[in-house]
C-alpha cells in the first residue's frame, strides 16, 4: 500500500508535544503520547524527532513563538499618550489573572533548559526577542533587559511563592527603569489621588 502524503503531520506532532506538556509536565512527554495525541503512528513521531530532545525543542519553539505573538501584539497596540510602565503593569495584571497553566508550562520549559542544553538557545532567543520587543517602550536596549528580568522574577514570585501581585508597586518599579521616577501625579502634585489641587 503506498505511504499517504501527510505535508501537516509534522506539525500536528509538534502541537501534540505541546498540548502533552500542558496536560502532563514534561515528565510525561514521550514519543508514545504524543503519537497517541496526534493521532499518527509511533513511527511517525521517531521520524520527525528522533530524540524527545528535539521534541521538546519543537515545542519550546512553538510556546515562544504564540507568547511572542501575543507580546507583539500588545506592544503594538499600547496607547502612545499613556505612560510606558502604567500599560505594562496593566498587561501584566491581565496575564497573572488569566491562565496560569501557560504560564507555568513557559516557566516549565525554561526550567528545563537547565538540563537540556539544547532548550538553552531558545530560550534565550526569547528574551532577546523580547527584549527587542519592549525596545520601542524604553530608552535602550539594557532597560529593556532589565524589563525582562524584572518580568520573569514577578511571574515566578507569583507563581512559585503564591505572592499577590502588586501592580502600583510594579508600575513604580518599571518607571523608573523605563525612564520615569516612578512618581503618579498625586506624587508629583503633592495631594493624594482624586483630591483638588
Amino acid at each position: 500500500m503506498p505511504r499517504r502524503y501527510d505535508p501537516e503531520r509534522r506539525q500536528r506532532i509538534i502541537d501534540a508535544a505541546a498540548a502533552v506538556v500542558r496536560e502532563r509536565g514534561i515528565a510525561g512527554l514521550s514519543h508514545r503520547t504524543v503519537a497517541a495525541a496526534a493521532d499518527v503512528p509511533l513511527g511517525s513521531t521517531t521520524y520527525h524527532f528522533a530524540t524527545l530532545d528535539d521534541l521538546l525543542v519543537a515545542a519550546l519553539r512553538q510556546i515562544n513563538a504564540e507568547w511572542l505573538a501575543e507580546v507583539e501584539r500588545w506592544a503594538e497596540g499600547v496607547d502612545p499618550a499613556a505612560p510606558p510602565a502604567d500599560e505594562l503593569a496593566r498587561w501584566l495584571e491581565e496575564q497573572f489573572a488569566g491562565d496560569r497553566a501557560r504560564l507555568e508550562l513557559e516557566y516549565e520549559l525554561y526550567f528545563a533548559a537547565l538540563r537540556h542544553e539544547g532548550l538553552r538557545p531558545l530560550a534565550a532567543e526569547c528574551l532577546d526577542e523580547m527584549a527587542r520587543m519592549l525596545t520601542r517602550l524604553v530608552p535602550d536596549a539594557a532597560a529593556a533587559r532589565a524589563v525582562v528580568a524584572l518580568i520573569d522574577g514577578l511571574t515566578l514570585q507569583v507563581l512559585l511563592a503564591d505572592r499577590p501581585y502588586d501592580r502600583e508597586g510594579t508600575r513604580v518599579t518599571l518607571a523608573r527603569i523605563m525612564g520615569g521616577d516612578g512618581a503618579g501625579a498625586e506624587d508629583r502634585d503633592g495631594g493624594p489621588p482624586g483630591t483638588a489641587r
